[in-house]
């Protein structure tokens, strides 16, 4: 709130409450005037105003740079997106959901979320009036293993040393040992991670500052938050 955004992107992924086995798209973004919480979580159900501008321009950026966005005229905020707002006091700001698919196989690549990022960056930069503030958040859990061998799991040393890379300002280091290191170290869930090195890479990120960590095993996920600095 200090930087005081006038609109936020949001990334985060779905929980099967918008995709499912019957779609399965990569990337999925927003284009709504409003939207409606899920209410998963006991979220209040209070609607959200979307940024169509900014959505637009974003999906027209992609294009240019060989992503097929689908884009998604009505979507419901289920908790990945919800939490971060509400915990950063943000839900009362215009938004764009952009959405990752980390539920079905193939899976965007860490490589190609960090590309997506440079492309949020050039939209923002290269279509709204420059006084404009976007705040640009990458939600989603650290490690954490959900209906696998490890199912509950937390695992701090994985989560410590992400957190200290981002903080570094080494999202590419982190994308180039792939997927698969990720998921085998962080979890089928601490895939995750790749929408916070698309939020750094959106940043121009050179490192960052770790706000909070905490390995919430109640919730079977590490919780943490980087503030990156932006370039």
């Amino acid at each position: 709130l200090a930087a005081k955004p006038d609109v936020v992107i949001v990334i985060s992924s779905d929980h099967m409450f918008n995709i499912d086995l019957a779609m399965q798209p990569r990337f999925v973004i927003g284009m709504s005037d409003q939207y409606t919480p899920v209410g998963d979580m006991d979220i209040p159900r209070i609607p959200v105003a979307g940024h169509r501008t900014l959505a637009e321009a974003i999906v027209k950026q992609a294009d240019q740079d060989g992503f097929d966005l689908c884009q998604a005229e009505e979507y419901a905020l289920d908790h990945g997106v919800m939490v971060p707002l509400l915990f950063m006091g943000l839900s009362h700001l215009p938004i764009v959901p952009l959405i990752v698919n980390i539920n079905t196989q193939p899976m965007p690549s860490a490589l190609r979320c960090l590309a997506l990022g440079e492309t949020l960056r050039q939209a923002v930069e290269t279509s709204l009036p420059v006084a404009t503030r976007v705040a640009v958040v990458g939600g989603g859990g650290l490690s954490h293993w959900l209906c696998v061998p490890r199912h509950g799991e937390v695992d701090e040393v994985f989560d410590r040393y992400t957190m200290d890379k981002l903080c570094n300002g080494e999202q590419a280091a982190l994308a180039q040992a792939g997927n698969a290191d990720i998921i085998e170290r962080g979890g089928n869930g601490g895939i995750e991670i790749v929408n916070w090195l698309m939020a750094a890479q959106a940043a121009h990120s050179s490192g960052g500052e770790k706000i909070f960590y905490e390995p919430m095993r109640s919730w079977f996920t590490g919780l943490g938050g980087v503030l990156y600095h932006v370039n």
